[in-house]
């Protein structure tokens, strides 16, 4: 049976075998079900009722408290309402478009003088960083200390999936997090969210630093992710750079593409709240199930030939690597903004951009899911 080890290197051929042996299967290394298809997947992601995520196991919760991803029904949508309409499409791109082209053409010309780079942690990341700082309203925080904190939290959350302890750092992360919120809460900057969602009253100061603590958590790792995710994908097949340059929709539904083939958050867990047939097995209320949302990304029977990078897929934007249901990602159009601003300035900017032949790297992780490094070259 597979092991969280293999999961993490390289989960696709074992998923695959997975998906063609049963639709559920019980997981020991997980101590629980595993979705690997996509219409069961959406079926247990859009029934909150069955099954939940409100359970003292849910990891993220441990590190940082109660917040909208760790609660169903009335709860998340107090937690979640006062955040929802910043993060609407027309919002987003009204607010935040110009700043995150200003950031990743400040990136840019740093980096671009010196003809190669390791552009996760030099570039994707720090853009990432930068742009929630701004969402949130934390602008007098360092950069560095942001990212220390996300690595932190996202650290902790990964031994506690892997059944180890979560060890004091990320807590003291998401402590030097809530100082941080409290002060700005405290400047009652206008333009951010937290000042925002302070505003509509239905959140006190602790819950507002739980949230605050998912948004940067997630817009920091998704963002990265993706950003990383799709360089690698697309140069491995730069011969398709000249058409994504040219064909705004390409580029797009290469994004897409990417996100489908390597989804940044591989899995989501949830938890049975009750007795209950899911393709034709007995879940047991309290059993975990876990929805592989790289499995449900690959499903041959919506995605043909399902492992191949295609730009031009007709059908990638199915993919669910924002999830779905009521804990669909609240910040899914960011995200797709910036992946888009920083695909377009890296190939527009970087001339011959290339991987670095001599420090290759492919993408790894359990439940986060991208390259550790992502050296380029280019022709400065």
């Amino acid at each position: 049976m597979v092991t969280l080890a293999e999961l993490a290197e390289d989960p696709h051929p074992h998923l695959a075998e997975l998906r063609a042996s049963a639709p559920v299967v019980w997981l020991p290394a997980l101590g629980g079900w595993m979705v690997t298809g996509r219409a069961l997947a959406v079926e247990v992601m859009r029934d909150a009722a069955t099954y939940t995520v409100d359970d003292p196991r849910f990891t993220t919760a441990q590190v940082v408290g109660p917040s909208m991803l760790s609660l169903d029904g009335p709860e998340h949508a107090r937690h979640r309402d006062p955040f929802v309409a910043p993060f609407r499409p027309r919002a987003v791109h009204a607010a935040f478009a110009p700043a995150v082209a200003r950031e990743a053409g400040r990136l840019l010309d740093a980096l671009a003088p010196q003809g190669a780079a390791e552009l996760r942690r030099d570039f994707a990341g720090p853009l990432a960083a930068v742009v929630m700082a701004e969402v949130l309203g934390l602008t007098g925080v360092p950069v560095p200390a942001i990212l220390a904190w996300y690595d932190a939290i996202v650290r902790a959350v990964d031994r506690l999936t892997h059944g180890e302890d979560a060890g004091a750092e990320g807590p003291a992360a998401y402590t030097a997090l809530r100082t941080a919120v409290a002060g700005t809460l405290d400047a009652g900057a206008a333009d951010s969210l937290l000042v925002r969602a302070a505003a509509d009253g239905r959140l006190g100061p602790a819950e507002l630093a739980s949230n605050a603590a998912v948004l940067l958590f997630g817009g920091i790792e998704t963002t990265e992710a993706m950003i990383a995710n799709a360089l690698l994908h697309i140069l491995t097949e730069p011969a398709v750079v000249p058409e994504l340059l040219a064909d705004e929709a390409l580029l797009d539904n290469a994004v897409e593409e990417s996100l489908r083939l390597e989804p940044g958050a591989a899995v989501v867990d949830r938890y049975a709240t009750r007795d209950a047939d899911l393709a034709g097995v007995r879940v047991r209320a309290g059993d975990l199930v876990t929805v592989s949302l790289a499995g449900a990304n690959r499903d041959p029977e919506v995605f043909a030939d399902p492992d191949r990078f295609d730009v031009r897929r007709p059908n990638t934007r199915l993919q669910l690597a924002f999830a779905h249901g009521p804990h669909y990602c609240v910040g899914a159009h960011l995200a797709r903004l910036e992946a888009k601003v920083a695909l377009r300035a890296c190939l527009e900017r970087l001339p011959e951009l290339r991987l670095d032949p001599q420090r290759p790297s492919a993408p790894r992780g359990l439940v986060f899911r991208k390259p550790p490094t992502l050296a380029v070259r280019w022709r400065s």
